[in-house]
């Protein structure tokens, strides 16, 4: 059964112009199965290459370009000249010389890409700027908790006109309590969101893992110490949610502050890690402070380590508020004072398990500080009576 994803309409909004599209993000949260559902919508003209498989890159690999063109449209049944011919390339990062001919080919003939990476470390590399204005790139993330539960079957229109009450009752709260539980404790790659028990949940956690460590890391970066970056990775778990500091990190991997930086820089491309700026209204004293470290899925995360439930809760919040449109910062005063989350510099968010009154007066004394006038406290249990607080699962 197919399960539509949000970014699905985004982007058959773009089909029928000129410009490819680049479908980028971690490995396995489902850019093949869309591009699939994309494939089966065009109705003719269209042609699929796999990058993992060497001999439909063969295809590609003609000197002359025009060349490429005729082995394409060969192999398009019913080919239509007339018409604009739809090529889908899964995996695309696998041949570096395919933005050459992409570009040759948007220009000369009446083509289009729709085009799969996993990785946005290569595909920023393999597309560069000389196809500005030729590309327009979607980044998938595993699935946010609306999607999660339209994989789950749940009635979506109830769960928004919830969302959307001023004040959430508790039987509201408990229609979709086990589901936000599995969603902070599991995380949200497709197929583990509709796999039938724990053990198999794991069992692709595990193997979602080692594959990514294996195509993106070992095979694709080929970084001289595998075995350095594994342990950054298992470092950088016991500090999610937290300030990073590079000297201590160099210190206990014994190794250099730029060969940190370029693996941070590497993970966060890659879409395994996501690094937070502080927030300042000085773009050098931005760029300056410490990054915040979050992952790209709590069940990810989970079988990597025993992680707290703040950090837990704190780390779905991010990836939550995480979209293309949204720019997110953490603040922090000399004084210690922090702020979680604020989003596109207008509102904030400060996470809590159990949130009280407290938790939201010391939050408007915060935001004064920034002259921000909108925010709320996020709590993962239910309380009654308060205002100024957002549950997770209605975030």
């Amino acid at each position: 059964m197919y399960y539509k994803r949000e970014i699905e309409n985004k982007i058959k909004g773009n089909l029928q112009n000129s410009k490819a599209i680049i479908i980028t993000g971690m490995r396995r949260v489902g850019k093949t199965t869309l591009m699939k559902r994309l494939y089966e919508q065009v109705a003719d003209n269209k042609i699929w290459f796999d990058f993992e498989n060497p001999l439909d890159i063969k295809h590609f690999e003609d000197i002359d370009y025009n060349d490429v063109f005729y082995n394409i449209t060969n192999k398009i049944n019913n080919f239509n000249k007339k018409k604009k011919i739809y090529v889908f390339i899964d995996e695309a990062q696998h041949y570096p010389k395919i933005s050459k001919i992409v570009k040759y080919l948007i220009d000369h003939y009446n083509v289009k890409f729709i085009l799969t990476g996993s990785a946005s470390y290569y595909l920023k590399n393999l597309f560069p700027e000389s196809l500005a204005g030729r590309k327009i790139i979607f980044e998938m993330y595993p699935l946010n908790f609306e999607e999660f539960l339209v994989f789950k079957q749940q009635n979506i229109d109830q769960y928004k006109k919830i969302k959307n009450k001023k004040n959430i009752s508790g039987i509201d709260y408990k229609l979709y309590d086990k589901y936000y539980d599995e969603f902070v404790h599991l995380g949200s790659f497709p197929e583990v969101v509709l796999a039938e028990n724990l053990k198999e949940k794991k069992t692709l956690l595990n193997d979602i893992f080692s594959s990514y460590f294996q195509n993106e890391i070992i095979n694709l970066a080929d970084y001289r110490k595998n075995d350095k970056i594994r342990d950054l990775i298992l470092l950088l778990t016991a500090r999610v949610g937290s300030k990073l500091d590079l000297v201590k990190l160099s210190q206990e991997l014994q190794i250099h502050r730029a060969t940190i930086y370029s693996y941070l820089s590497f993970l966060q491309a890659t879409y395994f890690i996501h690094l937070v700026p502080k927030f300042s209204t000085s773009i050098d004293r931005e760029v300056s402070g410490m990054q915040k470290v979050y992952f790209c899925d709590n069940g990810i995360l989970k079988i990597m380590a025993s992680v707290n439930f703040g950090q837990l809760f704190e780390n779905a919040i991010y990836n939550q508020l995480k979209t293309e449109d949204n720019l997110i910062h953490y603040y922090q005063k000399s004084t210690g004072a922090e702020i979680d989350f604020i989003v596109n510099k207008k509102f904030c968010y400060e996470v809590k398990a159990t949130a009280t009154n407290i938790d939201v007066q010391q939050l408007k004394r915060k935001m004064s500080l920034i002259k921000l006038k909108n925010g709320a406290v996020v709590s993962k249990n239910y309380t009654d009576g308060l205002r100024g607080i957002k549950f997770g699962q209605f975030l």
